[in-house]
């Protein structure tokens, strides 16, 4: 306890000397080469050093050549943002989604409250075609959601995809992933911006209703212009703020929730997270006691926007509705239990006692997880779902969720439909990832401890957990709002409804 006083009087002492640092924070500060190349020699040696998977996918001698041709990169200052860019293209080349970079603290501080102009556009990649998604220009009446888009400033759309996938961390060779990750939110925006930098304008080519390519010319999005967003600043009263209670019960439904509907005695449960925090303990309890009781035999599970968590919520989830015992590894192993670069790793006090508590150094000499590479664990009995299944996925659905898939996957009542996990299906890196924080520049990464073999009998193809069913979106989709997966699966069990009634 006394520990965890000191612990906490220190995270609030540093805390008030960064809300400082933060006032006086110059996000176009530029550092010497010096100082970048300091920094950029930590990462590759702490990458060297601790990372489990560093050649999983990429050979030694490949991926030496992208660490020196970074380091080569280095002979002229750069800004934060240039200098996350260039650690981010050598870092994607590891194929390991759970090692990625991040801003410094001060730096992502600054973007939270900072409105800058940004690429108007989000977009929807359908493998060969990309869609507009979001258009923050409100009054732009052309480029509508659905309209397919061929050009950004007279680069082809996938010439430009392909290479902001260059920077983007992913298991694999996955290139759903990489599609559902330029698809999600303004990530696309964002690296644009990073790669491309911003223009007043930027020039779009798309196809109008009958299959002719035009163009416009549309402007960045200034946020700070934005006459919606003022406007709705303007009627937002302090008597609209919701309560604590009603903010945790949101966050809770947005994060988890069941329908059930008994005329169909179908059930949906959409799972945004196996985050600890979400109490779905409970939450399972309870679902699945009132589909017990309304004898549901259709339970459909929504996982494509489930990033992971906690790998006990997805193996309680499992357990619920598998019919047999399983594993979660055939292996799972740190290649050490410290590192002489700990000292820039968060936590760093508890990870040695942590190491030593969980893991066994084996014949190998490899820090083994032994009590997942041994435990089976068995079906629950009560509330035991023996219905049929229907599991939705996507390249969102990662780490614990595509732990999940895999280990479901094929049970003869149970279906994959959509697009195959973001997650690997052979295995992944995962468990316990620490971030690191250089000196000089403060921009960090997450570096994980352990590599997780989830089967040695699947392939080690650098994919994710295929569908049984293959269902993606379509433009005239998109445009209409359609959710096609869940629609697919509707009709589904309608059909089989129907026909177990005549």
């Amino acid at each position: 306890m006394r520990l965890l006083v000191v612990l906490l009087i220190g995270v609030a002492f540093f805390g008030t000397g960064c809300a400082g640092s933060h006032e006086s924070f110059n996000p176009q500060k530029k550092y010497a080469p010096e100082q970048l190349k300091h920094d950029y020699t930590i990462f590759r040696n702490i990458l060297e050093d601790v990372h489990p998977s560093l050649y999983w996918y990429t050979t030694r001698d490949s991926l030496d050549y992208y660490f020196d041709n970074g380091y080569a990169r280095l002979n002229d200052s750069m800004t934060e943002m240039q200098f996350r860019s260039l650690l981010s293209y050598t870092i994607a080349k590891i194929h390991c989604g759970h090692t990625a970079t991040k801003y410094s603290k001060n730096f992502s501080r600054y973007l939270d409250s900072a409105k800058l102009n940004m690429f108007p556009l989000s977009f929807k990649l359908i493998g060969d075609t990309t869609v507009v998604n979001i258009n923050l220009n409100r009054k732009d009446s052309i480029l509508k959601r659905g309209t397919v888009i061929t050009r950004v400033n007279n680069v082809g759309i996938r010439e430009l995809e392909d290479s902001l996938k260059l920077y983007i961390s992913s298991d694999g060779y996955n290139e759903t992933a990489l599609n559902q990750t330029l698809s999600n939110s303004f990530v696309f925006a964002g690296w644009y911006r990073n790669v491309y930098g911003l223009t007043p304008n930027f020039s779009i080519h798309y196809l109008d209703s009958t299959g002719s390519e035009k163009q416009i010319t549309v402007p960045a999005y200034n946020p700070s212009s934005d006459t919606i967003f003022r406007r709705a600043s303007r009627t937002k009263t302090p008597s609209q703020k919701p309560s604590r209670r009603d903010r945790k019960k949101n966050e809770l439904y947005n994060s988890r929730y069941i329908e059930i509907d008994t005329t169909l005695r179908t059930a949906y449960m959409q799972l945004n997270s196996f985050s600890s925090g979400n109490k779905l303990r409970s939450f399972f309890r309870r679902s699945f006691k009132a589909m017990r009781k309304v004898n549901v035999q259709h339970l459909v599970i929504d996982v494509r926007n489930n990033g992971g968590g906690n790998v006990v919520h997805s193996t309680h989830l499992t357990q619920l509705l598998i019919n047999k015992k399983f594993k979660l590894a055939d292996s799972l192993y740190a290649i050490r239990k410290g590192s002489q670069y700990g000292k820039y790793m968060k936590q760093r006090i508890f990870i040695w006692p942590f190491m030593s508590l969980v893991t066994h150094k084996k014949s190998d000499g490899f820090y083994h997880r032994g009590l997942f590479e041994r435990h089976y664990f068995k079906p629950k009995n009560k509330n035991h779902f023996d219905g049929k299944v229907y599991v939705i996925t996507g390249g969102n659905s990662f780490s614990a969720t595509s732990l999940f898939a895999q280990v479901i996957k094929g049970q003869e009542n149970v279906m994959m439909i959509g697009e195959e996990t973001g997650g690997g299906s052979y295995g992944n890196t995962s468990w316990y990832i620490p971030d690191v924080s250089l000196p000089v520049t403060g921009i960090r990464f997450s570096l994980p401890r352990f590599r997780q073999v989830i089967s040695k009998d699947n392939p080690k193809n650098g994919q994710g957990v295929q569908p049984d069913v293959y269902v993606n979106y379509t433009p005239y989709a998109i445009s209409r709002g359609v959710d096609v997966k869940v629609e697919f699966v509707r009709r589904m069990i309608m059909d089989q409804v129907q026909h177990a009634a005549k």
